[in-house]
């Protein structure tokens, strides 16, 4: 169900639908404002890119313009428009314009994707993204010999789901003059085999070591990649997103595309370093649209729990090793330093308890007491218990993604062991002890589809509805939290939330309709609620 059930509404939406002149009145179902005094209204008016009234239905309609376009619900549910706090969208859309592995259940299975995908593509390298090892069969890493029968000869090299390893045939190892005696770079590990030789897989920093063997998307391939992302993700229902690791020639695309409306998404941009020059002289900026901001900048301490990059205050329970810090703390302070001096935000990506204990101490030490900088640690999937706290002392946005738990929850406990399994994945830990969380989907890693987000954080079972008490289920959240946790607390991690994350007059006409009112219904009935209407800045920008 990963994503057949969105392809035909984004085959029958390819570019946003055109909203009608004149007011909006949107009523016929129930309609969740996000607001705690009043959660629920008969209707919601909106007048050019606002809201212009919420509430009872007959006031509404007494407001609204003499032909004001009516939609009726007829059951269906209205929310504030669900916003993706953490994805990378050239990546959404790359992915579905080359060989996506996301459905790979075991070696043999990538084997044979590559195997057909090398047969319909006969020449030049092969780049595909999105297998992820720990369901498969074999329980083992896909390594080069599995790539060089797939595609003999051929340059091959095939991204992790979570970004953070890649596998790389025989001759993409040759191109890249990578061998036995190759050593790894700093916050990078060469996996090898029993001969000492690379076996394929590079792992963080070593990824960079076959990065120029494969050609880099070309401009017109990374505008079409953004533009089917954009419309994708309004097909699913999200109204905006964080969006993360962003490289400069990628902000001008959107900024282009937003500029001739071909692109209808709110989006706010954390740089890559490499691309941060304009965000670290002049801090925070708006396009001319209103739509694409630039908020801050992207850092990374440490790599991914799968893939045993993840910076662990303790060796990790079924190998040697506590995993890899990838920003020198030299170069982190500096690069803090200069965004806190134009006001520009640092998100850092820190999955490991250590990770989160070292970026929490450079935050700290950065901002120097500074509590409203809305500086955000993304993922913050194990924290240890003295740790948690310091979030909300520190101001600091727990940027997590739902997702990720009921993934990871097949493997994490061989991972971490069961003393620290309750660190991990701790949405509700967080909103009890007052800080802010802010939920995502880190797509492409995961789908990024605000049904299994939300199904995710309330119900924290596998979307084939299995859990067990290495889960922790005491930490699945209510509806109205998870609800928070997608619309209003993106806003507020961007500095959005005067104009967005609710349902109030005066505030953005951001809205998203399912065809199922997720507050209600049965939890494995969430997944098969259809997003059916998505409004952004008052336009309709899908439509089923």
């Amino acid at each position: 169900m990963r994503r057949a059930f969105v392809l035909a509404a984004l085959l029958a939406c390819a570019s946003p639908v055109p909203a009608l002149a004149g007011d909006i009145l949107i009523h016929g179902g129930p309609i969740h404002t996000g607001v705690a005094a009043a959660p629920t209204a008969q209707a919601v008016l909106i007048r050019d890119d606002r809201i212009a009234f919420v509430g009872d239905l007959a006031a509404a309609r007494a407001k609204a313009a003499k032909g004001a376009r009516d939609i009726d619900l007829k059951g269906a549910a209205a929310f504030p428009g669900f916003v993706d706090a953490h994805a990378h969208l050239t990546g959404i859309g790359l992915r579905e314009l080359t060989l996506n592995l996301d459905k790979t259940d075991s070696v043999e299975s990538l084997v044979a994707a590559v195997k057909a995908y090398a047969a319909a593509h006969p020449d030049g390298p092969i780049f595909g993204r999105g297998w992820i090892e720990t369901h498969w069969p074999e329980k083992r890493f896909p390594n080069r010999a599995d790539l060089d029968r797939a595609a003999p000869g051929r340059v091959v090299v095939l991204e992790r789901a979570d970004g953070h390893a890649v596998v790389a045939s025989s001759a993409a190892l040759a191109a890249a003059k990578v061998t036995k005696d190759t050593a790894a770079p700093a916050g990078g590990q060469i996996l090898k085999g029993p001969d000492g030789a690379p076996d394929g897989m590079l792992v963080d920093h070593a990824q960079g070591l076959v990065a120029g063997v494969i050609p880099p998307p070309s401009e017109a391939l990374k505008r079409q990649a953004l533009e089917k992302a954009g419309a994708l993700y309004a097909s699913r229902g999200w109204t905006g997103l964080g969006n993360m690791s962003v490289e400069a020639p990628d902000l001008a695309i959107l900024r282009s595309l937003a500029a001739d409306k071909r692109f209808s998404l709110r989006v706010d941009n954390y740089m890559d370093p490499s691309g941060a020059a304009e965000v670290l002289a002049k801090g925070p900026s708006t396009d001319t649209t209103g739509l694409i901001r630039v908020r801050g900048i992207k850092l990374y301490m440490d790599g991914a729990l799968g893939s045993r990059g993840a910076a662990l205050l303790e060796p990790y329970s079924d190998a040697e090793g506590l995993g890899l810090q990838l920003t020198p703390r030299d170069k982190g302070l500096a690069l803090m330093k200069q965004a806190k001096a134009v006001g520009a935000q640092v998100a850092m990506h820190a999955i490991g308890d250590r990770g989160a204990r070292m970026t929490l101490d450079w935050f700290e030490e950065s901002l120097a007491g500074d509590t409203k900088a809305r500086w955000r640690i993304e993922h913050s999937q194990i924290v240890a218990d003295t740790d948690l706290p310091r979030f909300a002392k520190l101001g600091v946005i727990a940027s997590m993604q739902p997702s990720h738990a009921i993934g990871d929850l097949y493997f994490a406990p061989a991972r971490l062991g069961q003393a620290r399994l309750h660190e991990g994945y701790r949405w509700k830990d967080f909103l009890d002890s007052g800080a802010v969380v802010a939920a995502g989907s880190d797509a492409p890693v995961e789908v990024g589809d605000p049904r299994i987000e939300f199904y995710a954080a309330v119900y924290r079972h596998s979307l084939d509805g299995f859990a067990n008490a290495d889960w922790h289920l005491e930490e699945a959240v209510s509806r109205d939290q998870a609800l928070r946790m997608l619309t209003w607390a993106p806003a507020y991690a961007a500095f959005a939330e005067q104009e967005r994350g609710t349902l109030e007059a005066g505030k953005k006409a951001d809205v998203t309709v399912f065809s199922k009112d997720l507050m209600t219904v049965a939890p494995p009935e969430i997944l098969k609620a259809d997003a059916v209407l998505t409004l952004v800045d008052g336009k309709v920008v899908f439509e089923k």
